[in-house]
């Protein structure tokens, strides 16, 4: 007995210190918060401020249940609703009933949403972005906007293995790795409200994209064709124009205004150029894409993310079709092999037999 609890006191001794050593290195206030900054003045003002919070990196462990869950919500929409609207070859457009204008719901609500004070006012000012940082409070939309955020992209990097592959695939498993990487650390780091803004960035124009795939699978070609330079247009200004010079540069130029650089500072940015170099890369295929719509009248196929499994079927095409003239090559020098031993033996007994007859006479 007394054994069981030496052992049992020496394990939580160990996981004490395995856990100290890990605040020790990862957890280094250094790496996460701006000089003068501790983790301690992070909690006094949470205590404060009450029904608000800051956000704490084991808020994340969320993500990962959620992850599986999103992966499990694409399974059943795939199977129960995805495949039996495919099979009705094509998307019927909904009559959408238009809501009667009445004055005084009108004027009611234009009444409160001027009383309302705006929740996010760096969205249009960005230097609003640095104001107080880190002692900022994340508000509970922002949470959940980040927690659900960061569980879809887990769940796009564990479905990857089993997707099709793509021509991009490997731009895609760098992106989504740099993208959780980005939520998690400006998480963790209180970037939460330029946070904000770079995934609003990104997902002003991704669900066109989808959406134009859809309806091209349903057969609704102007329709994609329309979607599609919609999509293209929203990609093009928002990943190259707005991105760059407006929520690089304030990361970059205006936050050290407000706090001096520190290692979050530099890895932040860092992750941010990466995101930018594939925002150039996919502006490229998308722009070939522009091109083909532009002077073929259509687009053929999606240039940013085409099947790998075209290529693959057409190599093997191509093998079938090789060994398939070289079978008949073969056949054909077996058959004509099988000739000559005819013709052959033909000759062989026809001088037998004129020996023979010249013997007999």
């Amino acid at each position: 007995m007394e054994a069981s609890v030496m052992n049992l006191l020496q394990s939580e001794r160990h996981m004490v210190r395995m856990e100290g050593l890990l605040n020790q290195w990862l957890w280094q206030q250094e790496y996460w918060l701006p000089p003068g900054i501790t983790w301690k003045d992070m909690r006094m003002e949470e205590r404060m401020e009450k029904g608000s919070r800051y956000p704490r990196p084991r808020d994340l462990l969320l993500t990962l249940p959620l992850a599986l869950g999103f992966i499990a919500l694409r399974y059943v929409f795939e199977r129960v609703i995805a495949l039996p609207l495919s099979r009705c070859f094509g998307v019927r457009d909904r009559q959408r009933v238009r809501v009667a204008f009445i004055p005084k719901l009108e004027a009611f609500y234009l009444k409160k949403r001027k009383q309302q004070p705006s929740q996010t006012p760096w969205f249009w000012e960005h230097r609003e972005c640095w104001q107080g940082y880190p002692k900022q409070l994340v508000a509970e939309a922002h949470y959940w906007y980040y927690i659900l955020e960061l569980s879809f992209y887990w769940s796009l990097l564990l479905c990857v293995s089993v997707d099709v592959k793509r021509k991009d695939f490997k731009e895609q498993i760098i992106h989504h790795i740099a993208t959780i990487f980005l939520i998690g650390f400006s998480y963790c780091s209180n970037y939460v409200r330029v946070g904000t803004l770079v995934m609003l960035v990104h997902d002003s124009s991704d669900f066109l994209l989808e959406s134009a795939k859809m309806f091209n699978y349903g057969g609704w070609r102007k329709t994609c064709d329309v979607l599609f330079v919609m999509f293209a247009v929203i990609f093009l200004v928002t990943r190259l124009v707005v991105f760059p010079t407006r929520i690089v540069y304030t990361t970059l130029v205006d936050s050290l205004d407000f706090f001096a650089p520190f290692f979050g500072y530099y890895f932040f940015n860092a992750l941010l150029l990466v995101l930018q170099a594939l925002h150039i890369f996919w502006a490229w295929l998308i722009l070939r894409m522009v091109y083909k719509f532009v002077f073929l009248g259509k687009v053929e196929r999606d240039e940013r993310s085409d099947d790998e499994s075209d290529v693959e079927e057409e190599e093997e095409e191509k093998e079938e079709c090789s060994w398939e003239q070289k079978k008949g090559t073969l056949n054909s020098k077996l058959a004509s092999l099988a000739n000559n031993c005819v013709l052959n033996n033909l000759t062989h007994q026809r001088r037998n037999m004129s020996y023979r007859m010249a013997n007999t006479r």
